[in-house]
């Protein structure tokens, strides 16, 4: 007996009740999808890589006789809707991997006809360490950053490495969604990334309300010509893959920088929170508990969506510190006040294998024209600096430090606005404690670091995010932090970059002191530049509130 193999067919319905009823509900013709046929092409394949290029990336093409549309069904969690029969996905697992793609074509009437094909395919790609910031290494929880500035921004998606990868547009206020029933449900979502047996996987609770764009609205039933709060539900567990960015942002001066140069790409439509249409993300940064992420609008390739989350869910009540307890505003002319200021000496690297000497001579340390001068200079074959701190003088547990500081210029430069645990001397670093409110690298200038360091998260591996701004070097910015029981909070011009959670396992609930040095060379300054002579950061005013 012959066998011959059909592919399923599945017709809801084939026969009718026949009553005495002229009703007639006749679908028309129901023609099920025939000679169905997929093909692939694995990008980068040749006959010596069989499995392609590493990029993970497959093209399916599929057709078939009396076919109104198809979807692709992947066995790593994810679906795709392929109207045209014409589909590019990326497998993300890392090494070489046999996938099974089940296709179904859909034909009047919902009639369905399907195959499978199994493809195998190499992917390089991995990114464990953002997995595991995602997920804590199980499940961690994301909400909208919305006591920052910038939580929600906009800007073009061109080549002008001056606008592309920060809100150029728009940057949201802090809290400016939460006064308005048209846009508070914003800060109602819930993101959950979770590790579920080595994949990762992703869900959004949004309270039952999503932040439409305008351009959007009707897919939650609504109308109109702005952005709004509908009913809608996001559910569903979503499978994430991560792949590498393909971004305008990669071919910046400064792209790495200004991102990470990961995707997350969340399959069934799923979105982080705000609806723009779009299902893939771009990370320019992340740390164990702040993301920030850009987007492109759906239907509108020019314009990027920025998006940035806190795994702290920000509260309105935020602490702030009003009370001027100490301050210098650098008005009299000549050495540091020796009421406020006492000196670091010496060489030796200071732990970071810096080459400077620290002198309290004025060609190192003066204060002139309203402002305090330390001047890294070149002296013969070494160089010479200075290091200010207040240890001894003042010191103080939780407030608001605010520094206005124009910083030094050239390749090896490292300036830093700094607080050290007085207790130094007996709870040696990192255990003492240290807050970095300002670092910064002449070699990658512009970049404005803020860290954190304690037991666990030090050196290398400090607790800290970065901000790039503009004119570092050239013009005076307001480096600021405010440090309570509950957060260690870092700005600069008020733009909140990088927040820490306090709790007594750390050792930022304890007396502090100010320093303020110009480092050169070491683990972090890196490379000193072979034409530096000298170069000056100069400050304005030291000042704490409490």
């Amino acid at each position: 007996m012959k066998k011959i193999l059909i592919n399923t067919i599945a017709i809801f319905t084939l026969l009718l009740m026949v009553n005495c009823s002229k009703d007639d509900y006749s679908f028309g013709s129901l023609t099920a999808p025939s000679n169905l046929n997929i093909s692939y092409e694995i990008i980068g394949k040749t006959t010596t890589t069989p499995v392609g290029d590493g990029t993970g990336k497959v093209k399916f093409t599929v057709k078939a006789d009396n076919a109104i549309s198809y979807k692709l069904i992947f066995d790593d969690g994810t679906t795709e809707n392929a109207p045209n029969g014409v589909f590019e996905k990326r497998f993300t697992k890392v090494g070489v991997n046999t996938y099974r793609v089940t296709v179904v074509a859909s034909g009047t009437a919902g009639i369905t006809t399907n195959t499978t094909v199994d493809v195998e395919v190499l992917s390089t790609f991995s990114d464990d360490e953002a997995v595991t910031f995602l997920t804590g290494g199980n499940s961690k929880k994301w909400y909208f950053s919305a006591s920052e500035v910038g939580h929600l921004g906009v800007g073009p998606n061109n080549s002008d490495a001056t606008q592309n990868y920060y809100g150029f547009w728009y940057q949201a206020a802090a809290f400016e969604k939460a006064g308005d029933a048209k846009s508070s449900c914003l800060y109602d979502n819930v993101l959950t990334f979770s590790l579920v047996g080595g994949q990762l996987k992703y869900s959004l609770d949004n309270g039952g309300n999503a932040f439409f764009n305008a351009a959007f609205l009707s897919v939650g039933g609504g109308s109109g010509s702005e952005d709004l709060c509908l009913n809608y539900t996001a559910t569903g567990t979503k499978s994430v893959s991560l792949s590498p960015s393909e971004s305008v942002i990669l071919k910046n001066p400064n792209a790495a920088t200004q991102t990470r140069g990961t995707m997350i790409n969340i399959s069934d439509g799923g979105f982080m929170g705000y609806y723009i249409g779009q299902s893939s993300y771009e990370i320019l940064s992340l740390t164990e508990n702040r993301m920030v992420v850009r987007a492109i609008m759906g239907g509108n390739t020019g314009i990027a969506w920025y998006h940035t989350f806190t795994t702290t869910k920000p509260s309105q009540s935020t602490t702030d510190y009003t009370n001027l307890v100490w301050s210098d505003e650098f008005n009299t002319d000549g050495a540091p006040d020796t009421a406020k200021w006492t000196y670091d000496l010496g060489a030796g690297g200071w732990g970071n294998s810096e080459v400077q000497t620290y002198t309290s001579a004025t060609d190192n340390v003066v204060v002139s024209g309203g402002t305090l001068k330390i001047t890294a200079k070149k002296v013969g074959s070494g160089y010479t600096s200075a290091r200010l701190k207040s240890e001894g003088k003042f010191k103080f547990t939780y407030g608001k430090i605010e520094v206005k500081a124009k910083l030094p210029a050239g390749g090896g430069t490292w300036p830093a606005i700094w607080m050290l645990g007085s207790d130094y001397a007996t709870n040696t670093w990192p255990a003492c404690g240290e807050i970095d409110i300002m670092e910064h690298k002449g070699n990658e200038p512009n970049v404005i670091h803020g860290t954190l360091h304690y037991p666990g998260r030090s050196g290398g591996n400090g607790n800290g995010s970065t901000k790039t701004i503009t004119n570092a070097s050239s013009e005076f910015h307001i480096y600021k932090a405010i440090w309570s029981p509950a957060t260690v909070k870092i700005y600069v011009d008020d733009v909140l970059f990088h927040t820490v959670a306090n709790d007594s396992s750390l050792p930022f609930n304890k007396d502090f002191f100010m320093i303020l040095n110009v480092a050169m060379g070491g683990t972090f300054g890196g490379t000193i530049d072979s034409a530096f002579t000298q170069s000056a950061m100069e400050v304005d005013y030291v000042r704490v509130y409490q």
